[in-house]
């Protein structure tokens, strides 16, 4: 019997609508995982739902990258083949943009149904549900070459961006749910983790040696059904979350057959005994809506917290340093074949302090890695923006660019990344948890959209200075960072919602 994670239950006061109270629990009781609460089947349902989610997200955000040219070219030889004229260049520019951009529209729409989804079907079953959107995306973008059709490619992108918006709300509150309390945040991370590797996949398989041929691009965008059938294969093996069992659906002993798979161990009656005392407390309230979100107190502040951690970010400017990173590296002297290499480097990076910040995070804490993240964020860019400003001119300058480039992805995956995604699941009890996670998630797809539909307009307009932009919003998020987020680690969730009814008495 490893030493475990411990779940303090305290005598925690709720108060309904009428004035009066009722205790959660009428005794101190403690939680202890055996051997930490890692076990091999934890980890099985970790890869079978992170995998299969998460990879959709981050390879279709990065599959277009590489091929960009033969695909505009393609474009332009199908509209030419229609009309008979070749196409204003300015036409097949807007083409591509729509194709890239329909992603974050699809993503929003997904994160908004993500309430209702996996109120309706569960965690689990809505995961496993959301892969039909994988199969007709992969349908549309691999035949819409041999069809000479790219409203096929723009209706296949817009698939995978509802799947990929599912899916950014519903495996990171699977994770949230199965995961001891010691390792929530580390389970939690994985989603992120397994962004990173797949834009660094996407980016391999994208290079002009590999898949990213005029001939093979189609293969390239059929690659993402993979996960796809890996995940219907390895998930049905692993239960419901059993929180959702127990507070959604009130299956108990259902619950206590799913938490015992898990934890490996038959003995949880004690963990049981936490759920069963959240699903009394649930009955006394009501259910929550939407307006309840707002004009409730308790939970319009963990509401605020969420959706501004989920902008911060999209905001912090992480797309359009990635977007300029090939251009900073061609500025430092290196050529068009070696800057494509430098950003893959920049992508492994990205997927190795990933993993360094799974291990820190319960260590550290969430808000620690935050505060972190983002002031260095802040430093960085406002020292890349000063680079950037000298690098045409003065090789010196050009190198140290390519090395805020690379801190700034640095800061950026120790906590910013990979925080945001499970916070919002620790912030909000099983029933306000759904239509969080929805607003939240939705938010993080419309914010990731306005930067790619604002800031080639803005770096047209104000060159390199556009920057300085993102140095202020991080400044102000770090302010709101350190003044509202509260530190979550080694938390029951129970404990945190207590924390925010607290706050909202006072």
């Amino acid at each position: 019997m490893g030493k475990g994670g411990d779940i303090p239950i305290h005598n925690e006061n709720i108060k309904l609508e009428n004035g009066e109270t009722k205790q959660d629990c009428a005794e101190q009781k403690t939680v202890v995982y055996p051997n930490n609460g890692f076990n091999g089947k934890l980890a099985f349902a970790i890869a079978a739902s992170a995998l299969g989610s998460s990879f959709q997200h981050g390879y279709n955000t990065g599959v277009l990258n590489n091929p960009q040219t033969i695909i505009e070219e393609w474009i332009n030889c199908t509209m030419g083949n229609r009309t008979g004229t070749p196409p204003d260049p300015a036409t097949v520019t807007l083409v591509f943009s729509i194709l890239v951009s329909i992603f974050c529209i699809g993503g929003m729409i997904g994160g908004a149904t993500t309430g209702i989804i996996s109120d309706k079907f569960g965690r689990k079953g809505g995961l496993l549900l959301n892969n039909i959107f994988v199969v007709l995306a992969t349908i549309a973008q691999s035949t819409s070459k041999s069809a000479g059709s790219y409203e096929l490619m723009i209706l296949g992108r817009f698939l995978i961006g509802i799947n990929s918006g599912l899916n950014a709300g519903l495996a990171p509150m699977y994770l949230a749910e199965i995961s001891p309390v010691n390792l929530r945040g580390a389970v939690g991370t994985v989603y992120q983790l397994v962004i990173t590797i797949s834009i660094f996949v996407a980016q391999v398989l994208g290079l002009g040696s590999i898949l990213g041929t005029k001939e093979a691009w189609p293969t390239l965008l059929a690659i993402t059904i993979v996960p796809a059938i890996f995940q219907m294969v390895t998930l049905p093996f692993c239960p419901e979350s059993p929180k959702y069992l127990l507070l959604s659906r009130g299956k108990d002993m259902e619950a206590q057959k799913a938490l015992s798979w898990f934890r490996g161990t038959l003995a949880v009656h004690d963990e049981m005994d936490v759920m069963r005392s959240e699903a009394e407390a649930m009955k006394l309230l009501p259910k929550v809506t939407l307006r309840e979100l707002i004009t409730n107190s308790a939970l319009r502040i963990p509401l605020i917290i969420s959706l501004t951690v989920m902008c911060a970010q999209q905001l912090s400017g992480i797309n359009a340093v990635m977007f300029f990173s090939s251009k900073i590296f061609e500025m430092a002297g290196l050529n068009k074949g070696d800057a494509t290499f430098a950003t893959l480097g920049m992508g492994a990076i990205n997927v190795v302090m990933t993993v360094v910040s799974l291990f820190l995070v319960e260590r550290a804490g969430r808000k620690t890695l935050l505060l972190i993240g983002f002031s260095g964020m802040a430093i960085d860019t406002a020292l890349l923006t000063i680079g950037m400003i000298f690098a045409n001119t003065n090789k010196a300058a050009s190198v140290l660019c390519i090395i805020f480039v690379l801190v700034y992805v640095i800061m950026f995956a120790t906590g910013p990344g990979s925080i945001p995604w499970f916070l919002v699941s620790e912030l909000f009890s099983q029933s306000a948890r759904p239509i969080a996670t929805s607003l939240a998630v939705c938010i993080n797809w419309t914010a990731n959209w306005l930067v790619g539909l604002a800031f080639l307009p803005l770096e047209a307009l104000m060159g390199t200075y556009v920057f300085i932009i993102f140095v202020v919003l991080q400044c102000l998020f770090l302010l709101f960072i350190y003044k509202k987020v509260p530190e979550t680690k080694n938390k029951s969730l129970e404990e945190i919602s207590a924390m925010f009814r607290q706050q909202s008495y006072q």
